[in-house]
């Protein structure tokens, strides 16, 4: 089950997200679903389009089942998701 605490290790294609912090203006908002992941990037789809978003640059907050949201800052999960699941993360509380 994905949990706060163990959301790094744990696939984000499917889950609602927005982007609420980044060095680039026009980001700041973008909601929608996360619809694909490379080891840099994001993709949400917003309904109306599709936007990549580079993780280096962005703070997402992710809505995880159960309506429990997370807020990640883009650069803690750089990583092919494959490797990603695997890394070792420090325990949040």
């Amino acid at each position: 089950m994905i949990t706060p605490q163990n959301v790094f290790r744990h696939e984000l294609i499917g889950l609602p997200v927005e982007v609420i912090d980044s060095n680039h203006n026009d980001f700041i908002g973008i909601k929608g679903k996360i619809i694909d992941e490379t080891r840099n990037t994001i993709t949400v789809d917003t309904g109306l389009d599709e936007k990549q978003l580079p993780k280096e640059n962005v703070t997402i907050l992710l809505t995880l089942p159960g309506d429990k949201k997370v807020s990640i800052e883009g650069k803690v999960i750089i990583a092919r998701p494959e490797d990603r699941i695997k890394k070792k993360f420090k325990k949040i509380r």
